[in-house]
Formats: C-alpha cells, sequence, structure tokens
C-alpha cells in the first residue's frame, strides 16, 4: 500500500499574508482605554493637588458618617467684665416724685485740719431711679479738704453752687410725708441738719437680711450681690448711690414693708400695755389710797 503523501509546508507568501495565525506568536494584549491624563495632560498635575479621601471600609456606611466626624463648636469666649456688668439705669422716662424717694449726700472737709465734714452735694432719686433733685451745697465754713478721691467734688462745683439753707429747705420739702431711702441715713440727715419719722425711714444698712452676721455691709457690698452691679470703683457719684439703694429697696420691697407694719404694731402693744401696767398695779398697792364712794 503506498504511503500517504505529507502535506506540503506553508508559503513564506501566505505566513506572511496572515501572521496572526502563526501558533509560535504572541498575541498582543488589547490596549487599554486611555485614561483622562491622555485625553487632558493638566489632569494629571490638577488631580495630585486635590485632597484625598480615604476609601470607604465597609459597605452600607451612612452618609453623614462618610466624611472624617465634625468637629465640636469652639466655646465661646467669656464675655469681658465691662459686657457683663450691670448698669444702673432708670426703669422709666417719669422723673415725678413718687411715694419713696431715695437720697445720697457727698461731703468735703472743713474746720482747721478739713476733719470735720460738711454738706457738698445731695441727690434725690424717685423709684424709677429719676433724678428729681442734684444740687452742690456752698458750705457755711471755708472748705479745707474737697476729699474730690471719694466725693468727686471740685473748686470749679462751688461757682455754681446753692447757699446750705436754701438747699436744707427744698430737701426738707422734698422728703416731707414720702419713704425716706438710703445707705446709712443718719450721716446724710446730720450734714442735713435734719430729721425724718423712723416709721418713713428704709436704711439699707439697716435692714436685718442685709447684714452679715449682725455687722452692717457697705452699699458696695449690697449693690454686687443683690443688683449685680458696680458702684463706687474711683469717685463716688451720688446718682449712682442713690439709684443703688432705691433699687435694692424695690427688689424686696413687700418684704421689707411687711417686715416695717410688723414692727410699728408690735410698738404700739407694748405702749398700750405701759398705759395699763401703772393703773393695775395701783390697786394692791399699800401706798396708794383707797378711795371710798
Amino acid at each position: 500500500m503506498a504511503a500517504e503523501a505529507e502535506p506540503p509546508p506553508p508559503s513564506p507568501s501566505a505566513t506572511g499574508a496572515n501572521p496572526s495565525r502563526n501558533p509560535k506568536r504572541k498575541r498582543k494584549p488589547k490596549p487599554k482605554a486611555a485614561g483622562p491624563s491622555a485625553l487632558n495632560p493638566n489632569w494629571a498635575q490638577l488631580q495630585a493637588k486635590l485632597p484625598q479621601r480615604p476609601a470607604a471600609t465597609h459597605l452600607g456606611k451612612r452618609k453623614h458618617e462618610a466624611g472624617p466626624p465634625p468637629q465640636a463648636p469652639a466655646p465661646a469666649e467669656p464675655s469681658s467684665p465691662a459686657e457683663a456688668e450691670v448698669k444702673l439705669e432708670p426703669t422709666s422716662d417719669d422723673a415725678s416724685l413718687t411715694k419713696a424717694v431715695a437720697i445720697d449726700c457727698e461731703m468735703v472737709g472743713v474746720g482747721s485740719d478739713g476733719s470735720k465734714s460738711a454738706l457738698g452735694r445731695v441727690t434725690l432719686v424717685n423709684s424709677f431711679g429719676n433724678v428729681v433733685y442734684d444740687e452742690y451745697v456752698r458750705t457755711v465754713e471755708r472748705i479745707v479738704d474737697y476729699r474730690t478721691r471719694i466725693s468727686g467734688i471740685r473748686p470749679k462745683h462751688m461757682n455754681k453752687a446753692k447757699e446750705f439753707w436754701v438747699v436744707q429747705k427744698e430737701v426738707a420739702e422734698l422728703i416731707k410725708g414720702r419713704i425716706l431711702v438710703g445707705h446709712a441715713l443718719h450721716n446724710d440727715l446730720k450734714v442735713l441738719l435734719l430729721s425724718h419719722p423712723k416709721k418713713d425711714v428704709r436704711d439699707t444698712s439697716e435692714y436685718e437680711i442685709f447684714r452679715r452676721e449682725r455687722k452692717r455691709r457697705s452699699l458696695r457690698d449690697l449693690a454686687a450681690e443683690v443688683l449685680g452691679a458696680k458702684i463706687q470703683q474711683n469717685e463716688h457719684c451720688p446718682i449712682e448711690d442713690a439709684r443703688a439703694a432705691m433699687f435694692i429697696y424695690n427688689k424686696h420691697k413687700k418684704a421689707w414693708e411687711k417686715s416695717m407694719k410688723e414692727q410699728l404694731r408690735f410698738k404700739k402693744k407694748l405702749k398700750k400695755r405701759g398705759k395699763k401696767k401703772p393703773a393695775e398695779s395701783n390697786v394692791n398697792d399699800p401706798n396708794v389710797p383707797t378711795v371710798l364712794l
């Protein structure tokens, strides 16, 4: 039997015509799609400048957790002492005389060494804190010490000052029949050479609930505690001091007036008892003769 003839090898022209069919030649990898950098040469530089965000670590993450945790707002800076300070200002535009008025006086030094106090300025405010009277006073004796550091009075203020007797009369008429409010009022009334009924006096230095260990406290301390206001930091202002005393009284007016009424009732009872005791004691007194009718 005749052997089968082997197939002729492929011709070079055939292999050259279709080189991809060559089993020994590796196929070229398919070119990948060009990224944005191929389309835009500046994209790579721009992308490098952008902040890189970390990839999500797990699925199902909520939207508000995708980014970095929100930072807590910075605590607000505490307000400065000037902003937090309470200013004593009138509570109304009403400048009329009210049932209660507050008074404050500033003194100057007279006498040989200036140690004797004399009235240099007097101020009255109504229950709303409005000024109803404010006058500088020309002293009877020569002023030796103006005490400016505390009183705030200077020689120039005496140019328009009123005579003492005029001021005394005007103040007496203003406070007559009214509740007089102030701090350490005995000092103010002393330099004015005036008196006032005790039942109509409301002294913030004498009110029991304002005392500390039965000791009187300064108006400056009371204003800071009761009103949250700073007064008398440098020179004293009689308007501010009178206003502070009035506002302290207003805050405790209800309890204060109730206490005053109770004190008056108690004094009346004592007077009645004092009148009855002598009459009752005379009945059994052997030294008193018995009158037969």
